[in-house]
């Protein structure tokens, strides 16, 4: 989970950074600059944030025929990851 929300972050702050870094290219050469385009940026990182929701829940590979089995403490004192097992066929 940690790692989507910095992921979602990061594809949020790349309209921002593209634009400092121009900003910045653009006054070492002299150029007039005009105001911050504020709402394009903020609605670049939304795009950004909103196609990657839409990537994700398009190619998440399906788990549904699964069972979550959840993580557990083994007898040895260690910490077995929770993972998805098969599903058990139903009996006639």
């Amino acid at each position: 989970m940690p790692e989507a929300i910095l992921t979602r972050g990061v594809l949020f702050a790349v309209p921002f950074v593209v634009w400092l870094i121009w900003w910045a290219w653009s006054t070492r050469s002299g150029r007039p600059m005009g105001s911050t385009p504020w709402p394009w940026l903020f609605a670049a990182g939304a795009f950004l944030v909103g196609i990657s929701l839409m990537a994700g829940a398009i190619f998440h590979r399906d788990n549904r025929g699964e069972v979550y089995v959840p993580a557990e403490v083994t007898p040895s004192g260690q910490v077995a990851k929770g993972h998805f097992e098969e599903r058990a066929p139903k009996r006639p």
